[in-house]
C-alpha cells in the first residue's frame, strides 16, 4: 500500500479568470447605471415635493382670513339683529 496520489486541485486559466473579471465589471457597471438613475429620480422627487410644500404654504396663507370675516359676519348679523329686537 503506497501513498494516496497528491490531489492536483482546481485549476482556473488566465482566460478564466478574465472573463470572469469582465463579467464581474460589467456587473457592477449595471448597477452604477441604475443607482445613477435612482439618484437623480429622487432629486426630482425633492424638488417636486419642496414644489408641493411652498404650494400648500401659500394656500394656507392666503385661507386663515375666512373664518376671521365669517365670525366677524355673523357677529355682525348678531349686533343687527339684537339692535333691531331692542329698537322696537
Amino acid at each position: 500500500m503506497g501513498a494516496p496520489a497528491p490531489d492536483p486541485g482546481v485549476f482556473i486559466s488566465s482566460a478564466q479568470m478574465y472573463q470572469e473579471l469582465r463579467s464581474l465589471s460589467d456587473g457592477v457597471t449595471r448597477v452604477e447605471t441604475k443607482l445613477d438613475g435612482i439618484g437623480q429620480g429622487l432629486t426630482e422627487l425633492g424638488k417636486d415635493v419642496a414644489d408641493h410644500e411652498s404650494r400648500l404654504r401659500t394656500l394656507e396663507r392666503a385661507r386663515w382670513p375666512l373664518p376671521t370675516i365669517g365670525v366677524l359676519a355673523g357677529l355682525a348679523g348678531a349686533a343687527t339683529g339684537a339692535a333691531a329686537l331692542f329698537n322696537r
